[in-house]
């Protein structure tokens, strides 16, 4: 049954469940209903960059269930959005749990807001690929098989893709966001990090700091435009 757009009411899109989190809540997926998905979008890996969940969620709301070219993830971390935390329901930052050749055992340490300590500890698992999300993820993944991936999250305001891809610039170009080939810090264990490893095309969106108007004005039309098919013709 299809749904009449509403970029404001219910979201009616019937998702299918590729998983469970540690706490037990579903971990959902919004697929096209005729044809596989070239490229993942996903947000959330952090709960409290649920910004890219709220973007997405009116983004799915705004079009008819068959525009849906692309898989969606509204959140991989549920139990993180629910809490306003950055890791999963046991204390671990997924972003740093995936079986990657750097992942690392020591604590991960983050900072709440620009300008304070970096000190805040989390863990990256008791070893790669603990975590029930991040298990799951792994399957979804290497199921569907994308040709590209965009992760979502804030608020560090860049387009992160070593590959600089026609894509990532064409996004670049269209948010004023800076194309950059990392950002700047070690990652290991990150999700990125695996996606390479699996030699998965992955661009890594990071939202800027930004008046929530602002940020839908600029931003939901470009998600839209990876949710509908318009960036499949530039997939090498």
């Amino acid at each position: 049954m299809s749904h009449s757009p509403s970029e404001f009411g219910p979201l009616t899109y019937i998702p299918r469940c590729y998983g469970y989190s540690e706490k037990g809540s579903v971990l959902e997926v919004y697929e096209p209903h005729s044809e596989l998905p070239q490229i993942l979008i996903m947000g959330a890996i952090h709960g409290d960059e649920s910004l890219s969940t709220v973007l997405l969620s009116e983004c799915l709301r705004s079009i008819q269930d068959h525009e849906l070219k692309s898989s969606v993830i509204l959140a991989a971390n549920p139990d993180g959005v629910v809490a306003g935390t950055r890791c999963n329901s046991r204390g671990v930052d997924l972003n740093r749990n995936y079986p990657t050749d750097n992942w690392s055992p020591d604590p991960v340490y983050y900072r709440n807001r620009p300008g304070t300590p970096q000190n805040i500890a989390l863990s990256p698992g008791d070893v790669p690929g603990s975590e029930s999300e991040t298990k799951a993820l792994i399957k979804l993944i290497l199921e569907i098989k994308p040709s590209l991936i965009v992760s979502i999250h804030g608020f560090l305001g860049c387009m992160d893709d070593p590959d600089a891809s026609s894509i990532a610039k064409d996004i670049a170009q269209r948010s004023g966001l800076e194309l950059v080939p990392d950002v700047g810090y070690a990652t290991p264990g990150s999700f990125g990090s695996w996606c390479k490893e699996q030699a998965i095309p992955i661009i890594t969106y990071e939202l800027p700091s930004q008046e929530i108007t602002e940020m839908k004005r600029i931003h939901i039309p470009i998600l839209k435009d990876l949710l509908t098919g318009r960036y499949h013709k530039m997939l090498v």
